[in-house]
Formats: structure tokens, C-alpha cells, sequence
């Protein structure tokens, strides 16, 4: 656990609101939102809602509310899925800006200064970065995940080239938007929505962050996530068969090409 240090002055209303869910992800968690404390941009809160974790994930998450009082715990009775606790999060927000981590990916340092620095600078309302994969275990592949400058709704149908621990928005100028309630694929619906609100997601052109690829995370299931894609065209963006089988080939042809 990290040790008590001096912490910047709680703040009513932060400009970056940090969604953590959990559900059991106590062997990494400490370090998701130590990455985020370790940030050189500190007006941020970050709110973490643990999905009705069976593991310590909800006591070391509190733990690290109590030495930080940056860091909310909120803790559903029941487990409701990934949707579901973002949303909470997202709903008790008093950020301006939305960020998203996953509870075992990571930031580097200077992420929310590069990004938020970036959106104001330019007066983007939507954003992402570049990230790097790294392995279970932590270390560092030099894979490297760059999507272009930027994306359009068409150019999101064809691949969601936006990971979730990179992803930014301005809920001043798009209101509060959530995730679909589906089963996976939440964070793309998402996007998506963005999209209709604004024209572009813009991405800064550094790795930001590091994502962890495990064995049992979906997208390391390339024909699963391409059937919950399609069930995201259908059910949530309302495409036609014809257009979801058009989106469906350019997501195919993204997965063989990576």
C-alpha cells in the first residue's frame, strides 16, 4: 500500500472527474489508482465504484480513499456489470471533464496535463491517446496502440480505435453522456454517442497510459467481440442488417490487419 504523503487540498468542484470501475481486480487496483495520484495535473477527483467485488478490492480501494480524500469508493450491493457502475460514477461527477481508467490499466505521469492541456488548447471536446500494451504481469511490450488524429462517427463504426483507460470528454459542452446499458462493448456505445454530439474525437499523439492484456479480457477474443459489436450496431445504434454487416467487414478487416 502506498505510504501517507501530503495531498493537494480537496477541491468542490475539480476539473477532471476520474471513472475507476472495479470487480475484482485487487491485484492491481492499488497501482490503477496510484497512477492516477501520481499525476503531475492534480485538480482531478476520482470516483471508484466497486461492482460487489468478493476480493479486497473494495478494502484497498477505501483504504486509499481515507489517506486521499480525492479518492470516493462507492460500493454496489449487488453486481450489476461494468455499465452500470461507470454510470454511477459518471452521474456523481463534478468534473468538468470525464476520464476513464480501467482498474488494472494505468497512467503515466503527465497524462491528464498532456490531455486536459490539449482539449483547452484547442477547444476539443472529445479525445483520446496513444497507449502501450503491457503484459499480466506488468511489463512494458512496446506494442503500441495510435489511432489517427482523428475519428468520426463513420470512422468509429469501422473499428473502435479509442480505448477506454484513454478517453476524454467535456461534459460542459455534451452534457453528461453514459454508457449503453449492454452486456460488453459499453465504452464503444459510448463513443459512438459522442460522435452524434460532436465532430470529431481528437487523439493526442503520445503514449498516455499502458494497458494490461490478460488472458481472460475480451479482447484477446477477437470473434466474441466482433459478435458483441454486432449486437451494439442492432440493438444500441439501430443500423440497418445491410449497414451492421458493412461496419461488421471493416471491424474484420481492422482485426486481421492488427
Amino acid at each position: 500500500m502506498m505510504p501517507d504523503r501530503p495531498r493537494p487540498a480537496v477541491r468542490t468542484s475539480p476539473a477532471v472527474t476520474v471513472v475507476i470501475a472495479v470487480y475484482n481486480s485487487a491485484a492491481y487496483l492499488a497501482d490503477a489508482i496510484g497512477s492516477v495520484i501520481d499525476q503531475s495535473f492534480d485538480d482531478w477527483e476520482a470516483i471508484v465504484v466497486d461492482d460487489s467485488s468478493t476480493d479486497a478490492s473494495f478494502s484497498i480501494a477505501s483504504e486509499i480513499a481515507r489517506r486521499d480524500g480525492r479518492v470516493h469508493v462507492v460500493r454496489l450491493e449487488q453486481n450489476r456489470g461494468p455499465a452500470v457502475a461507470r454510470n454511477v460514477a459518471i452521474r456523481s461527477a463534478r468534473g468538468r471533464y470525464i476520464a476513464f481508467l480501467d482498474s488494472d490499466d494505468q497512467w503515466l505521469p503527465d497524462k491528464l496535463e498532456r490531455q486536459i492541456g490539449f482539449m483547452r488548447e484547442n477547444s476539443y471536446a472529445f479525445t483520446c491517446t496513444y497507449y502501450e500494451k503491457v503484459t499480466e504481469t506488468g511489463e512494458r511490450t512496446g506494442k503500441i496502440v495510435a489511432p489517427p488524429a482523428r475519428l468520426d462517427y463513420a470512422d468509429m463504426l469501422k473499428s473502435n480505435r479509442v480505448g477506454c483507460l484513454s478517453a476524454v470528454y467535456d461534459c460542459v459542452e455534451m452534457g453528461k453522456v453514459y454508457m449503453p446499458l449492454i452486456l460488453k462493448r459499453q465504452d464503444y456505445g459510448l463513443w459512438l454517442e459522442l460522435l452524434k454530439r460532436v465532430e470529431f474525437v481528437h487523439c493526442v499523439p503520445e503514449v498516455l497510459a499502458l494497458y494490461r492484456v490478460r488472458t481472460n479480457s475480451l479482447s484477446t477474443n477477437k470473434l466474441e467481440m466482433l459478435n458483441y459489436n454486432w449486437q451494439l450496431f442492432r440493438r444500441v445504434e439501430r443500423l440497418s442488417p445491410w449497414a451492421s454487416f458493412y461496419y461488421l467487414g471493416w471491424n474484420i478487416l481492422r482485426k486481421v490487419i492488427e
